[in-house]
């Protein structure tokens, strides 16, 4: 009978070391997965911003205009393509892109507040809204400003 206690316990051993790989696998889809939501979850709004700004480069005003869900068929009656290129024309204060940055995003429920920053100590705030991704100035710097 000395065979008879040898396998003892090696089946609760396998057990253990199998939850034990389980739980290390679910750490880290875990944090694999949070740490890629908190980098890719305003990358559509982002690169919204990235493409107006681009077309602003190209001097593509029209389609920039778009952007901002307004057309030259169907204007935007509080922001008017005039008022459009006084703020982002040629000779406007935006006017210089090449030092152009996105500094920072910051997600809110909504939409998402884009600060690009212009180089020459002038920086916007525009928002992107999350369900239709229209540009627009950003109402505040921060989200869900705690008003009075």
């Amino acid at each position: 009978m000395p065979g008879y206690l040898e396998a003892y316990g090696s089946g609760e051993e396998k057990r253990e070391k199998l939850v034990h790989r389980i739980l290390i696998v679910v750490a880290v889809v875990l944090v694999a997965g949070t740490s890629l939501y908190f980098t890719f979850r305003n990358y559509r709004e982002t690169r919204q911003a990235e493409q107006f700004f681009q077309l602003l480069r190209g001097q593509d005003y029209k389609a920039a205009y778009a952007l901002w869900g307004c057309t030259e068929s169907a204007p935007c009656s509080e922001y008017t393509m005039q008022k459009f290129m006084e703020d982002w024309g040629p000779k406007s204060s935006h006017a210089d892109l090449s030092s152009l940055k996105i500094t920072h995003t910051r997600g809110c429920d909504s939409g998402v507040i884009i600060e690009a920053s212009f180089g020459s100590g002038v920086t916007e705030y525009l928002w992107v809204d999350r369900a239709k991704r229209n540009l627009g100035f950003a109402p505040w710097p921060v989200c869900n400003p705690r008003l009075p």
